[in-house]
């Protein structure tokens, strides 16, 4: 991974234009990261879950749980486009406070769970309550912050990612020790429930109903987000959105790239626990190591990218990085524990530092009235490579009996990921600077 450079917070958080009120980055990007982050904490306790005792007591084989871990997947898959179209054409604001209340009760469910079908009934839901809030979000900050802005913007939301599972991964061990499986999901599915009124109450769709912006300083973001809008020409519905040849190579580009992300977030804490002498707090500390590499080079990632307004260039190496880390991994073998760990923290956070850049992008090349609806297919795509990555690796790990051939799978999918990025790159005819 690339050495991480000395970035001033006044810098990170400096607007585009200074007549835009700077008062949006401590009010709005707060409220999202919170909010996603309690989305992410509820989907990948799973993975504590399975390796803290669940898999033992409910009687569950490795194949069981690969398929109760990415059965998230396909509920979250289904509901996205129904979702975004809700938030697009009425509200951001409602579909996630209905979101965060219903994703907090399955998640409290998944503790009182005995029977293996209802557990996965429970999964399946919690993917679909959860479905269209990530795209939302991203809808959501692109209605606030300029193309200058955005790349920074969108990492604070995804920052949501790696910040939750790092020190989740250190409380869901303590949580674990102390309480047991059952009581870790109760605990860690409560705080859905309760935020979601200070959601509703901090949240606003866009500036036009913010009572905390001037009106000179509404006009002035209105004004910027709609010059941005001048030189790309709106299409018809999102049928016309989704036949673009760019979308759909990032549609395939970012199931390939969900694939090694969630094989690794959902499996990292069972490879880190069948380690001679390992238990499950200390598998809890060692499990939040890649999420700290992984935050700084997502804070890194997006600052240049905005810097530069080049999104290509901080997205593809990125995942030709965590490739040969998943290679080199799958080469150190399973007698040098600590040099494999390292490999995987480097792949970790590779996976990690390109989101803010990537999604930037998808808002650059395509029109306002359809953008939510690609970043909902796209995003889409990226859970079928979600179930893809949580069910083969796990599959991989149990019939081998090791996490060589997932080393070499989660390898492959990003090796792939980084060449469809070229292929979007140079055949975005609409976009500036990918």
């Amino acid at each position: 991974m690339p050495v991480v450079p000395y970035i001033c917070p006044d810098k990170f958080f400096r607007p585009m234009n200074k007549t835009i009120a700077a008062r949006r980055w401590f009010r709005i990007i707060p409220v999202v990261f919170i909010t996603y982050s309690l989305a992410y904490l509820d989907r990948t306790n799973f993975a504590f879950g399975a390796a803290g005792g669940m898999a033992k007591d409910l009687h569950i084989s490795p194949a069981t749980s690969s398929l109760l871990g990415s059965l998230f997947f396909l509920g979250y898959f289904f509901f996205q486009l129904p979702g975004i179209y809700y938030a697009a054409r009425k509200s951001v604001r409602k579909l996630v406070f209905w979101s965060l209340i219903l994703w907090g009760l399955f998640a409290m469910a998944t503790g009182f769970m005995s029977n293996i079908v209802v557990l996965a009934v429970v999964r399946f839901l919690l993917g679909v309550v959860e479905g269209a809030v990530f795209p939302a979000m991203l809808l959501l900050l692109s209605r606030w912050f300029t193309k200058a802005e955005r790349s920074r913007a969108n990492t604070f939301l995804i920052l949501g990612n790696s910040v939750t599972v790092l020190w989740m991964s250190v409380l869901s061990g303590y949580l674990i020790h102390s309480l047991g499986w059952r009581g870790m999901f109760i605990c860690e599915g409560a705080p859905a429930i309760i935020w979601a009124g200070f959601w509703y109450w901090l949240a606003n769709d866009k500036p036009a109903d913010a009572k905390w912006m001037a009106p000179a300083e509404k006009q002035t973001l209105e004004q910027a987000l709609e010059k941005e809008q001048l030189g790309i020409q709106p299409v018809k519905n999102y049928a016309a959105a989704f036949k673009s040849r760019v979308v759909v190579i990032l549609c395939l580009q970012y199931a390939l790239w969900s694939t090694g992300v969630y094989g690794f977030v959902i499996w990292l804490p069972s490879i880190i626990k069948a380690a001679p002498g390992m238990g499950i707090v200390t598998t809890g500390w060692l499990s939040a190591l890649p999420y700290l590499a992984a935050v700084m080079g997502m804070i890194c990632a997006s600052y240049f990218s905005d810097k530069t307004l080049n999104r290509g260039i901080f997205v593809w190496p990125f995942f030709l990085v965590g490739s040969i880390a998943f290679y080199c991994s799958y080469l150190t073998g399973v007698h040098h524990f600590w040099l494999s760990f390292a490999l995987l923290c480097i792949a970790g956070a590779a996976m990690y530092a390109p989101y803010g850049p990537f999604f930037a992008f998808i808002a650059e090349i395509l029109p306002a009235n359809v953008v939510g609806g690609a970043m909902a297919i796209i995003n889409s795509f990226g859970a079928l490579g979600g179930f893809a990555g949580s069910y083969l690796v796990g599959y991989l790990n149990g019939t081998t009996g090791g996490f060589g051939a997932s080393y070499l799978f989660m390898c492959s999918a990003l090796l792939l990921s980084a060449v469809l990025t070229l292929v979007a790159v140079k055949g975005g005819r609409q976009a500036e600077v990918l």
